[in-house]
């Protein structure tokens, strides 16, 4: 118990580092970057104004009021009640118009961030949100090229990518701070964002929609990569796990298709097809496990088979009961799965 936790703590400070909407990694993020420091500086400046007014107010010294009977009404002299009204409609008529600007600068920057579809050059993935982690589907014309993982999506730096996201069940939203701005995955709906990657880097995203319980252990990295090495990783990804030939492996790999785990899960070149949790095909080479919960290690994959209530309250995988024995090369078998 206590391990899982200190492990949930230590990857959760790492990526605050890696998650930041101040850190723009493309130019779409860059753009809402700008954005969000104009209105903060803005802002800013506004309130230190409206501050400063309201002290000098509340510490002016009213002539006159402090003498006249209680139950006299004060009506200020004529010219004051002008000055007071042409004040009063000024910051009326600013204050429409800092608005306006900033409704104007607002969905200028929405606009300019959709971008189009991709083009030739371009990538298309399918995000989907589930109750709590996050299928991801590489499209290709050529069925073939077709990819399926989960909670990691790599992306090459320089190229444009479209993510098609919708829901499974409740509402989530997809939201890399670094990379693009929010958008929400809605049941039987698609909705789209677009960006491009400028940089290396591993980025770390995050259901920003509370969608249950664990919403805030709903998290994914994207890694974005240069060409090459994206090409070498989508080629890899794509072949099937590898048969083991190890003895010791082979015992993990059967007591994978001997449990329950083949109900859910999908390996690749295996009989385990289900469709109802992450592909497993190659979970060995992810960073994380459990949607970012825990950094995917042996001893964390090991916590997280053996009880992932304790880890993750209230998610959908059910407790497998293993024999003595079996958890350790079950663990070993999917760690080698790269």
């Amino acid at each position: 118990m206590m391990r899982g936790a200190m492990a949930a703590i230590a990857l959760t400070a790492c990526a605050f580092a890696q998650q930041s909407a101040v850190d723009p990694a493309s130019h779409e993020a860059g753009r809402i970057n700008t954005l969000f420091w104009l209105f903060l500086w803005l802002l800013t400046a506004v309130f230190i104004i409206v501050l400063g007014f309201t002290i000098t107010a509340l510490f002016r010294r009213h002539r006159g009021i402090e003498q006249e009977p209680l139950e006299q009404v004060h009506l200020p002299p004529g010219p004051t009640e002008k000055r007071l009204t042409r004040a009063v409609t000024a910051a009326t008529l600013v204050t429409v118009a800092i608005l306006f600007v900033l409704l104007v600068l607002s969905v200028q920057t929405g606009r300019g961030i959709a971008g189009p579809a991709p083009n030739g050059k371009g990538i298309a993935i399918e995000v989907t949100g589930n109750q709590w982690w996050w299928y991801v589907r590489y499209l290709n014309d050529d069925p073939r090229k077709v990819l399926v993982t989960a909670n990691e999506i790599h992306v090459p730096v320089g190229r444009q990518v479209m993510i098609r996201g919708t829901s499974h069940d409740v509402i989530h939203s997809f939201w890399v701070p670094s990379l693009e701005g929010k958008r929400d995955l809605i049941p039987s709906r698609i909705t789209a964002l677009t960006f491009q990657a400028d940089r290396p880097g591993r980025f770390r995203g995050q259901c920003a929609e509370f969608c249950g319980l664990q919403h805030a252990n709903m998290a994914l990295w994207v890694v974005a990569e240069p060409e090459d090495k994206f090409e070498a990783w989508l080629n890899a990804q794509l072949q099937p796990a590898p048969q083991p030939t190890d003895p010791y492996l082979l015992r993990g790999q059967q007591v994978f298709m001997n449990n329950a785990c083949v109900l859910c899960h999908s390996i690749q070149g295996t009989p385990a097809a289900g469709q109802v949790a992450p592909d497993l095909t190659h979970v060995g080479s992810r960073i994380s496990i459990a949607a970012g919960t825990l950094w995917n290690s042996k001893g964390n994959l090991a916590g997280w088979i053996a009880d992932p209530q304790n880890i993750k309250p209230g998610n959908h995988m059910a407790v497998v009961l293993l024999k003595p024995g079996e958890l350790e090369p079950l663990v070993d078998y999917l760690e080698s799965l790269k």
